[in-house]
């Protein structure tokens, strides 16, 4: 049986092929050189370190055949190569085993997308809606939410808006007083821009970011890109304004990125769900790869450690 990442414990020794996500050379503190990896299969990332300086970073994006032992630092797994070379045709690697997937197809998520927009009552919100989706083109097929974190995955970013979707339409039941169609709009628009200020390969491998996603980001990218939409199509009015609004204050505050914080309920609820979204899918993650009765390494994103409980289930 083929080890997986999600299978690793320290002190067990590896070989076998997994897909390169960053690959940096790198100086220590002696002056030697060495490479600084983070390599992937489809349960999950690891860290690995090969120190050999003569040995050039191999191209993101590219397939690896390892050989090394599992080690811990800093709380976490990590990989000390001790021979690595690039795969070739004759090794028939899988890829469908090295890419991390959102859970459903494409097509999937796009159908519960097309449904609350073929519901929405007001006929200038679906066509902006449509116009937003027709401008991300066929990217958005497989690219991911984010390259690192939370569905850093192909196909993420339509896993993360109908996740989002979900919940939002619980939300709306519980406070029926939210317009639903400007929620449930401002969920399908938030993140679309991410096309756009990430570079992706078609394996949802993020490889670099855009000089415009550098500069500008993904929040006013998307601003910019709804007032195009909403030109394309004729609308104006105080729509455009307030899904304007739920783009560009969806990260809640200046320190995340948000020139202006939510000023409406259904910008409020849309923070919220993005949030708590990313941050369930993020921890989802670290409880499969941590066993229950312990705690995980230092988490940066949520500057703190996870402890995955012994739940009735795990017990049984």
């Amino acid at each position: 049986m083929d080890i997986t990442i999600n299978l690793l414990e320290t002190g067990m020794r590896y070989e076998g092929f997994l897909l390169v996500r960053s690959a940096d050379q790198r100086e220590g503190k002696t002056g030697g050189k060495y490479l600084d990896m983070n390599l992937t299969d489809k349960t999950g990332e690891v860290n690995c370190k090969l120190w050999d300086g003569t040995v050039p970073p191999p191209p993101t994006g590219s397939v690896v055949k390892i050989r090394g032992l599992v080690q811990e630092y800093n709380g976490r797994k990590q990989l000390r190569v001790e021979k690595m070379r690039l795969a070739v045709d004759s090794d028939g690697v899988d890829l469908s085993k090295l890419v991390p997937c959102a859970p459903e197809s494409p097509d999937a998520y796009r159908a519960r997308i097309e449904y609350p927009i073929e519901c929405f009552q007001s006929e200038d919100l679906k066509k902006i809606v449509r116009e937003m989706l027709r401008l991300a083109g066929d990217n958005l097929e497989w690219f991911p939410a984010a390259q690192r974190l939370h569905h850093a995955e192909r196909t993420g970013l339509l896993h993360h808006t109908c996740s989002m979707l979900n919940t939002a339409e619980h939300i709306i039941q519980a406070y029926p007083f939210l317009h639903g169609d400007l929620l449930r709009a401002g969920v399908i628009l938030h993140d679309l821009s991410k096309i756009t200020e990430m570079k992706s390969d078609s394996l949802g491998n993020v490889t670099d970011y855009t000089r415009e996603g550098l500069l500008i980001g993904h929040l006013v990218m998307g601003v910019a890109k709804l007032h195009e939409a909403a030109k394309n199509v004729g609308v104006t009015g105080e729509i455009v304004v307030l899904l304007e609004h739920m783009i560009i204050s969806h990260h809640g505050i200046p320190e995340y990125g948000s020139p202006k914080p939510p000023m409406f309920p259904e910008a409020e609820v849309l923070n919220w769900i993005d949030t708590l979204d990313a941050r369930m899918n993020e921890m989802e993650g670290i409880m499969a790869r941590v066993p229950a009765g312990a705690f995980s390494e230092k988490i940066w994103s949520l500057d703190r450690r996870l402890y995955h409980p012994h739940y009735a289930d795990d017990a049984e």
